[in-house]
């Protein structure tokens, strides 16, 4: 902002920048540092993570989830979600007060509802080992498979859709309760899997991408490390490579 002021012809210095937009009560939009909400149980087994070097091709090979938290006017409410990675598709969503299980289960019942996956990646918290969100994957054949202990980058689709949520709905609204979080988040959501366009997925939306998949196929690179963020399209092959 200085600089830009400066190149209007205006006298300013960074100083006086910062201190008119604190009294018009100005400020950025940029993600906020990660809480961390999944802290691991010791008691809990901890599954090996199943996606290192895999190729995703199709709808329904990869579930994952993962936890975040929304601000409020007062305090904070917390959000989870099932994505399927191939069509970036959201399944289920669910918000909660507490931390407890309870909402990453209900959340993981409505996705099955819809289908099935081969391979469910969640991280190490608690909520996610718990018996009782473990023991609906098992009965249902899925293959389960938990990101390594400080690699954020094994779940990138889900903290993409985190950055995504944050940027498009969470930082531009005040939500007053949790009546309405949850009001306006599902109609975020119902608004990014059917009318939210996607470059990665050839201008399509996730809900044309997992309902159809018609059109030339996509193809996805499980992230390995850290450099794996950037998606760079290869032209000859029609498919969707990390890099």
């Amino acid at each position: 902002m200085t600089e830009w002021l400066r190149r209007q012809g205006h006298r300013v210095n960074p100083k006086r920048i910062r201190r008119l937009l604190r009294k018009m009560g100005l400020e950025a939009i940029y993600p906020r540092p990660r809480r961390n909400l999944s802290l691991p149980d010791k008691e809990h087994k901890i599954y090996p993570y199943l996606l290192r070097g895999v190729v995703i091709t199709r709808p329904n090979q990869v579930w994952s989830t993962d936890i975040t938290y929304i601000r409020m006017y007062h305090g904070w409410v917390y959000l989870t979600a099932v994505m399927d990675w191939f069509s970036r598709y959201v399944l289920s969503w669910e918000v909660s007060i507490t931390l407890e299980a309870d909402f990453c289960v209900l959340a993981l019942q409505q996705a099955l509802r819809q289908g099935t996956p081969e391979i469910f990646n969640t991280d190490q918290g608690s909520q996610f080992t718990s018996e009782d969100f473990i023991h609906p994957l098992r009965d249902a054949g899925i293959q389960i498979s938990m990101d390594g202990r400080g690699r954020v980058f094994d779940n990138i689709f889900v903290e993409r859709l985190w950055r995504t949520v944050k940027v498009e709905e969470v930082y531009l609204q005040d939500y007053q309760t949790v009546a309405e979080a949850t009001l306006s988040l599902g109609r975020y959501f119902a608004f990014y899997n059917h009318k939210r366009l996607h470059q990665a997925l050839g201008y399509r939306t996730p809900a044309e991408v997992y309902g159809v998949a018609a059109g030339p196929s996509v193809a996805l690179r499980a992230p390995s490390g850290p450099a794996a963020v950037n998606p760079v399209t290869n032209p000859s092959k029609k498919s969707l490579i990390l890099v």
